[in-house]
């Protein structure tokens, strides 16, 4: 496990990896989940092998801290997540990431383009306020408070599916309430404007059971390729791990 201070008060995002050659692959995972549980078995496929790949948990989720002084905002991730990779010694990378991760993912391919040669988003946020049935909307009808200490994470996790309620319960609560909110909220330009933008090679992959994707003209239209996985719903890589993994090892 390898870990760097992310907030100036000694807290710490961690990782692990597995060693390889070529650009890293890095996994980032979504709202109230692990890297590692997410991706481990795409890491391990043949088409694979070879490649140095990380595995990291944002802060509030997995194995990295959670400082209650910490914002949670979609820029307070992402520089964090740039902070792991600095002390990993990546550059160039090539980000695996699903849902919030995949915003997450955008904003530090903005700030940081050394960092970032190539994005491969699975269902990621691109847009504030999101639908009411977006599981970060739902949680951030909760206040701070109700969410905390007043049963709103408990009530949440009763109405999630076993998948999603199995690495929600060890992410930090007020992490995760705070996290949802700035999901919801978004950033300036929206996370669509900041993809749409990006000077590097994007992909976007919709699960087909419900490709209500917005906006699919102006993605592609500014070079982003969007795939929709048939047979999939916004897991792609549970549900269609084969396609997810040819997209992740770019081939066609």
């Amino acid at each position: 496990m390898q870990e760097a201070e992310f907030d100036g008060r000694g807290s710490r995002i961690r990782w692990t990896q597995c060693a390889g050659e070529g650009p890293a692959l890095v996994y980032v995972h979504g709202l109230g989940s692990m890297s590692a549980v997410y991706h481990a078995h795409i890491a391990g496929h043949p088409a694979l092998a070879g490649r140095r790949q990380l595995f990291v948990d944002l802060p509030g989720h997995g194995i990295s801290d959670r400082p209650a002084e910490f914002g949670y905002t979609l820029e307070d991730h992402a520089d964090a997540l740039a902070a792991a990779l600095d002390e990993a010694g990546v550059s160039g990378a090539e980000l695996v990431a699903h849902s919030m991760g995949g915003a997450v993912a955008i904003v530090l391919a903005d700030r940081r383009p050394d960092l970032v040669a190539r994005l491969v988003l699975t269902e990621a946020n691109l847009d504030p306020d999101p639908a009411p049935t977006a599981g970060s909307s739902g949680i951030a009808t909760y206040t701070e408070e109700e969410f905390v200490h007043g049963g709103g994470f408990r009530e949440v996790l009763a109405r999630t599916g076993p998948l999603w309620a199995a690495t929600m319960r060890l992410a930090d609560p007020l992490a995760l309430h705070r996290t949802a909110v700035a999901l919801v909220r978004g950033t300036e330009p929206s996370m669509r404007e900041l993809l749409v933008r990006l000077p590097i090679e994007r992909v976007y992959l919709v699960g087909g059971l419900d490709d209500g994707l917005p906006g699919r003209a102006e993605l592609t239209g500014s070079g982003v390729r969007v795939v929709t996985v048939p047979g999939a719903g916004h897991n792609v890589m549970f549900d269609q791990p084969q396609a997810f993994v040819r997209e992740v090892a770019g081939r066609r």
